[in-house]
């Protein structure tokens, strides 16, 4: 790897704006961006596309390992294609997020995806911007800069909110926002920040307030 590589990873809770903040700082500093939740989400569709149920973890698991998964790591271009399927819309709809939690809560679906997003962030010469669940403990613990992003629940639901543009139901958003990270922490403490790991309090902070304290940290632990 080349010695000035740079390698950013940023954890959080849902809605705290991690996947907004990730591509605005991979495209300022030129760096690739994973989007490690959108993996998930790929795999959910081709589960529930196969007519598995979320129940059943031996199909789930067989589903996971088994999926051919492709997506950009340009900040500038997203598109996601799950075993030759274009899924970049798919993915952000309310079936997948319902379910997206039966791949992230299986430990054997968890470790595939671990190996899968360690391959795609050494890919670039150049350095990555990842953000995503334990991306900071178990994916990367030794990236350049570590970070967990936090916000109120209520800045959090707001968020996710002006996201989704009206598109889901006050409680079909809670359960993204507040019953994934539920799920989800079942195995992962993401929201404690390990030794090591930056804590940045968003709930108060404008995205250009963000990004430029994440910019700030980058430069000062360049290699």
């Amino acid at each position: 790897m080349p010695d000035d590589r740079l390698v950013i990873a940023i954890d959080g809770p849902s809605g705290s704006g991690k996947s907004t903040t990730a591509r605005a700082v991979a495209r300022r500093l030129g760096l690739s961006y994973l989007d490690t939740g959108a993996m998930y989400r790929a795999v959910a569709v081709a589960f529930l596309d196969a007519g598995v149920s979320p129940d059943d973890t031996a199909a789930v698991i067989e589903a996971t390992t088994s999926a051919d998964i492709e997506l950009s790591l340009d900040p500038d271009e997203r598109w996601v294609r799950v075993n030759g399927r274009d899924v970049t819309a798919e993915i952000r709809e309310p079936r997948t997020a319902q379910n997206v939690s039966a791949v992230s809560t299986i430990p054997e679906c968890r470790a595939d995806m671990v190996r899968r997003q360690r391959a795609l962030m050494d890919s670039d010469p150049r350095g990555c911007v990842a953000e995503g669940r334990d991306i900071t403990t178990v994916v990367y613990p030794d990236a350049d800069l570590r970070i967990l992003l936090t916000a109120s629940p209520e800045a959090r639901l707001r968020r996710r909110a002006g996201d989704m543009a009206g598109k889901i139901t006050e409680d079909q958003l809670r359960d993204q926002v507040l019953r994934r990270d539920r799920d989800d922490s079942t195995l992962v403490d993401f929201q404690t920040a390990a030794d090591g790991v930056q804590l940045l309090d968003t709930s108060d902070m404008t995205l250009a307030e963000v990004v430029d304290a994440i910019t700030d940290l980058a430069e000062e632990s360049r290699p």
